[in-house]
This record gives structure tokens, sequence and C-alpha cells, in this order.
């Protein structure tokens, strides 16, 4: 792993060889399985390029457990590892309904969860640590981008629960000021693929563009159904409404399939195509232990930054309490696949760099925009002033083109 010149770190105090036992929280089975597989797997890259590295002088030992996608499972499953193991720390959970279900144990046991998933904002815990995006640095750059190139009429269709409901709060808020309109609000419960209402619905009110906060089999069913309709009704269909989100990625594009993954729009910190050296040695590493025929994630990514991160604190402060290390973990630069990441002292949010990019068949997305250096979190949108969706976008390749002919941008 490669930190940068003048990162700040102390001395280490040596930990001598010991075993330090890490709580892995994800539902590898359950409606959004191919997510939280990606997440472990993140983990377990990192879990052993720390073993390799000399570096450190100790090892972290996963308990590894798997909620199902229920969310009332993950705070049992946490307490029952917080209360019988000397655990201090926790990387673990997807959706925020677990998180919010964890953080009453993690508070309670004055523990640490590291939490690695993009998310709705508007929380902030001393116990916890956000290693995913805010919504400064997802939905606020997606809909600059769609309500300056497409229009403001929006259908929003998504999971119900927590990240659908205040995504779509976020939403409404900028394209009501912006002059745009909330076409239709419509959820589904996790894990339903009845979808067939929502086409009809598209297909009569004509939205500008789709903002899907799905998750899992759900988001799946709707990406086939749309992509379905498209064929035979071109007044739909991702040439003419396209759907955006902030939360698909490669292995999902993969679910979906080649004939309904293509040419959806996602915003993320993380695509497998960022063109760099360090994404390329994450890319290859991650192929070497699960399969040539894997892909990368945003999800896979924020899990590999928390506990890299986690080891690194430890190591600076010789210790596993958090108070230690949430103090060392705020002097860490991480050179990440994609790009440097640190965490705000004031928040304990990641500096992330946003980027866009256009789904393809093979399950991969080319980038569109990229912003050219880490952006602050602002969880709470307190620094957000929504004139700026209005203004045009900047970033180290600059955002060219229009939706009908996006121009591909390297990194």
């Amino acid at each position: 792993m490669t930190f940068l010149p003048g990162d700040g770190r102390v001395a280490p105090v040596l930990l001598g060889n010991a075993s330090i036992p890490l709580g892995l929280v994800f539902s590898t089975t359950g409606s959004y399985r191919t997510v939280g597989q990606e997440m472990l797997n993140g983990v377990l890259l990192a879990l052993e390029e720390i073993s390799d590295s000399s570096e450190f002088d100790f090892r972290l030992e996963p308990i590894v457990k798997d909620p199902g996608g229920e969310p009332t499972a993950y705070g049992r499953e946490c307490e029952e590892i917080l209360r019988n193991r000397n655990v201090r720390h926790i990387i673990g959970c997807y959706t925020s309904s677990s998180r919010k279900e964890v953080i009453p144990a993690i508070e309670k046991f004055d523990a640490l969860l590291w939490y690695p998933s993009h998310y709705e904002g508007f929380e902030s815990s001393g116990n916890v640590i956000y290693t995913g995006a805010s919504p400064n640095q997802h939905i606020v750059p997606l809909l600059q981008y769609m309500l300056r190139e497409r229009g403001g009429r929006v259908y929003c269709v998504g999971s119900n629960y927590i990240w659908a409901w205040e995504n779509n709060r976020i939403l409404r808020e900028i394209v009501q000021a912006s002059g745009g309109a909330v076409l239709a609000e419509k959820y589904l419960t996790v894990g339903s693929t009845d979808v067939g209402h929502f086409i009809r619905e598209i297909r009569a009110t004509q939205p500008h563009f789709i903002f899907n906060t799905l998750i899992g089999e759900s988001s799946y069913a709707f990406y086939r159904a749309y992509a379905a309709a498209g064929i035979d009704d071109h007044s739909i269909g991702g040439g003419r409404i396209p759907v955006t989100s902030c939360s698909l990625s490669e292995p999902e594009l993969l679910s979906i399939g080649r004939g309904a993954a293509a040419g959806h729009i996602a915003s993320s910190v993380y695509f497998q195509s960022i063109d760099r050296p360090k994404n390329q040695r994450f890319v290859a590493r991650y192929r070497a232990r699960f399969g040539a025929d894997r892909v990368t994630s945003a999800d896979a990514e924020a899990s590999y930054i928390a506990t890299i991160l986690l080891a690194s604190a430890i190591r600076d402060s010789g210790s596993c309490e958090i108070d230690p290390v949430r103090a060392a973990l705020h002097s860490c630069r991480l050179d990440a696949p994609q790009g440097t990441v640190w965490i705000d002292p004031e928040n304990n949010h990641s500096f992330l760099t946003p980027a866009l990019g256009v789904s393809r068949a093979d399950g991969q997305f080319d980038v569109i925009w990229r912003g050219d250096r880490p952006v602050k979190p602002d969880p709470y949108l307190v620094w957000f002033d929504v004139n700026s969706v209005s203004a045009p976008m900047t970033g180290a390749s600059g955002m060219q083109g229009s939706p009908g002919h996006l121009k591909v941008v390297r990194s």
C-alpha cells in the first residue's frame, strides 16, 4: 500500500504480532447479496495486503456475520460480536436501515463502526467512520449534470427505506429550486420485483429522466423491464429517457444482464475504468484473488479503504482503543484506487473524488466527468448552494457533450 509523503504519521508503538479481532457484518445472502459480497471481498483483499505487508506487526482476524438482508438481524449480530468477544471495531452494513439498527449497539459498547457505503447523509456519530460518498459527492453532481443537460421533469422510483426517502427529498428540493418538477415518487418493498406499473407511469408522464434508488433484485428487475419496454415503445427506454442512479455498480450491471445494462448514468466516487496505476493494480489483485472474470466496484473500494485506514490508525496509535485510533486516523492519507482519500476530523466522513459514468453492456462504465480533486464531505449539505447546480461543472477533464453525444474522458 502507498502513503503520501508528509502524511503526518506518528512513530508506531509495536503491537508484537498481536491478533486483533475484527467484526465483519455484510449480507452475502438476501436481495442485495451482490453488493454485500463485493463489500466483503474488498475487506478480505485488504486483510491479505495487511498480512503480507512489513508495515504492520499485527494481524486483523475477521469474525464474519451474514444478516441475510434483514435489518433487525444486523443489530443482533453486532451486539453478539461486541458483547461476547474482545472486539472494538466492526466494518459493515450496506443499507441505511441496517446502519441505523447497528449504531445503538456500537455506541452502547463504545466501539467504532466503519461504514463503507455511499449514503444519504444527515447523520453524524463519533462512533462511526464513513468511507462511502456523502450526498454532495454523489447526488449533487448527478443533478448538476442532468438538470442542465436533460431538463427538470423527474420520475423517482425507489426501495421503501431511508436511502430512497432521503435522496428523493434532497432531489425534490434541488429540482424545485431549479424550476423543475418531480412527476412521481414511487416505492417498492425491498426485494419486490413488481415493477410493471412504474413502466406504465413513465410511458404516460414522459419525464426528462428517471432517478432510481431501488436496490438489489428490485433494481435489476426494473432495469430489465424498462429495457424490454423500450424495444417496442421508442417513447421510452435508455436512449430516450435515461435512468440515473447514485448506487449502480459494475457487478450489478453483470447481474442485470447485457441486454439491459447499457446506457444508464451513474454517479460514483469510483469506477473500475478510472485510469490510474493504483487502480490498475487494485483491479489486478482483485481478479487474482476472486476470479479473472470478476469486476470491482465503489462498494468493494470503500470497504478496502475502510480496512486499510483502520489498520493504519491502529499501527500509528499503537492501540486498538477507539480514542487513539480516531486521533491517529485524522492524520492518515491513503493513495486509494480512486485517488487520495482521508477522513475529515470535523465529521468523520471521507474526502472523495466524484465522477459520472455511462454504463456499457460489458459491465463497465465510460467516465464522462471526474472532479479534479477530492471533495470535502458535506453530510448535512450545510455548505451547499442550490445556485451552483446551474453553474458549469469543473474538473480535471471537464464536462463535455450532451447526453446524446457523451464524450469519454480519461483521468
